[in-house]
Order: structure tokens, then C-alpha cells, then sequence
């Protein structure tokens, strides 16, 4: 089962690094995410979140995230987490 947490706003592609806007469901450290969109579809564990360069362990409903991605994702590509 997944649930909607939000989605990519833009990818840094040098430093693999997707910026999430958080829009429906908290994340943390250690969750499992599946990011799909229009040719995306992978999954992963949340290794390294940021806000401002600073390292986070939770993102909040309503926060834009620095996220650590392992594969290219694109911009408009959905966000959802992983339940077990």
C-alpha cells in the first residue's frame, strides 16, 4: 500500500538531489518512497533530507525538501510513501 506525499518541483541532476514539496503526508528518515511519474517509476529508503542545507529527520505537511535521490526523476513526478 503507498500514500501520497507529494511531489518533485525540480531535479538537480549533478548532485541527484530531487526538491519535494510536501503536500500530504509527513516523511522521515528511514521511510521507504516510491517516486513515479510519466517514465520514473523506482523506489528507495529515505537516506538524506534537507531544508535549507540543513539536515532534517522529519518533513512536515507543508515543507519543500532537499531529498537525496538514488535514479533521475523529473519535475510533476509523485511522491508517495511505502507502508509495509
Amino acid at each position: 500500500m503507498e500514500i501520497r506525499v507529494g511531489k518533485v518541483t525540480h531535479y538537480y541532476s549533478k548532485i541527484g538531489v530531487a526538491i519535494v514539496e510536501i503536500t500530504d503526508e509527513t516523511l522521515n528518515i528511514g521511510d521507504t518512497i516510491r517516486i513515479k511519474g510519466h517514465s520514473t517509476d523506482f523506489t528507495q529508503t529515505v537516506d538524506s533530507m534537507q531544508i535549507e542545507h540543513q539536515a532534517i529527520e522529519k518533513a512536515e505537511i507543508g515543507h519543500t525538501i532537499g531529498l537525496k535521490v538514488k535514479e533521475k526523476c523529473r519535475e510533476g513526478d509523485i511522491v508517495y510513501k511505502v507502508l509495509s
